[in-house]
């Protein structure tokens, strides 16, 4: 593979996760609703958010991006060092994507409602942006080992932190509670803007920390994956055993400091972590090396502009496009089925517009 070539599955995979908050887990659990059962009651229940302690596949939708993010960095990188870009350039650009992250994200929680008393500035966006230009970093400027004991201590310092020191001004409440949590405290204090929860966002500052290495697992599998002298399969072989080592240091901590996504836990890390390489493995195995691309494009032209449709989702109406061509169908159905046709449609609207971009090269890149 040279340097500087593209990988096809990370747009794919792009494409298949931001599939999930394009109105996919919507319709996947309107299906379940036609055929109530156990097993489907607990498929429908992976398409939301666990509560706290716990883990669903909806858990995995923001790690996995971010994860993704990270991959793609080395090979970006070697394209722009090839280009002749100087080192302060490439600086320059990592900070500015950063920002402008965190400014889209602070757009996204309403910007223009010109509310600030009552703007949140933590967001989804923000965390990936300075997450990701943290990570960035840290790899232009240090070796492989130095990264793998920065991303070391600070798994295992937070998680230290987070199962032994409680907040200060949360006496009764344990140091793994919402109400008691160290990363709770700190954000009332720095954070600057409402927080989601009142006194809590699990988009805060503190647990920035272990999304910074999410983002460096990316930057590892990417660098593994340029590598000479092994075969595709192989280095997909060697990534699913990576997943099991990860998924395996996950649960095994899991009992003293449990997964949760609102927290980014070291466990939480660890598990998506796994869920990420074994993701990532099988489309790069699919598409890359045995090349079967063929079916991938329903997924690339979501992938290749994520931003866009997670932005456009709070601008357009989606949903109101889509009640304007199946209202009628819908109030002509049951309940449960009326669901279904509402939650397709709005997955296809919002497809064909990405659809109308990608046909048209027009891409929105950060």
């Amino acid at each position: 593979m040279k340097p500087s070539e593209r990988l096809q599955s990370l747009d794919a995979l792009r494409g298949f996760d931001m599939l999930f908050i394009m109105g996919f887990a919507s319709l996947i659990a309107a299906l379940c609703g036609l055929w109530p059962n156990a097993v489907t009651e607990g498929i429908a229940r992976q398409m939301g958010h666990a509560a706290w302690d716990g883990f669903t596949h909806h858990d995995t939708i923001f790690p996995l991006f971010l994860f993704i993010a990270g991959v793609t960095f080395p090979f970006s990188l070697a394209k722009q060092r090839a280009g002749g870009l100087p080192t302060g350039r490439i600086y320059a650009k990592i900070i500015r994507r950063g920002l402008t992250l965190v400014l889209l994200g602070v757009v996204y929680n309403g910007f223009f409602k010109l509310d600030f008393e009552n703007l949140r500035i933590a967001s989804v966006l923000g965390r990936i942006g300075l997450a990701w230009s943290i990570a960035a970093v840290l790899y232009l400027n240090f070796g492989v080992k130095t990264r793998i004991a920065v991303a070391a201590v600070v798994l295992a310092g937070y998680g230290l932190l987070s199962a032994l020191v409680a907040a200060p001004d949360a006496a009764g409440f344990g140091p793994l509670t919402q109400e008691g949590c160290l990363a709770g405290y700190v954000d009332r204090l720095y954070l600057p803007g409402q927080l989601i929860y009142g006194s809590f966002d699990p988009e805060g500052l503190l647990s920035t920390l272990p999304a910074v290495v999410t983002a460096m697992l990316g930057m590892f599998t990417g660098e593994f994956v340029r590598r000479d002298g092994m075969t595709g399969s192989r280095k997909a072989l060697w990534m699913c055993v990576a997943a099991l080592a990860f998924l395996a240091v996950g649960l095994a901590f899991s009992g003293v400091l449990p997964v949760n996504k609102k927290l980014w836990s070291s466990t939480f890390v660890c598990v998506v972590a796994a869920y990420s390489l074994a993701m990532f493995a099988l489309f790069y195995y699919l598409i890359d090396v045995r090349g079967w691309r063929r079916w991938t494009l329903f997924f690339r032209v979501v992938g290749l502009n994520s931003i866009t449709i997670y932005l456009a989702q709070r601008i357009v109406g989606f949903g109101r496009i889509s009640d304007f061509f199946l209202g009628g169908i819908a109030s002509k159905c049951p309940d449960a089925l009326a669901a279904v046709v509402n939650s397709a449609g709005y997955v296809a609207v919002c497809w064909l517009f990405l659809y109308f971009l990608y046909r048209k090269n027009i891409f929105l890149k950060v």
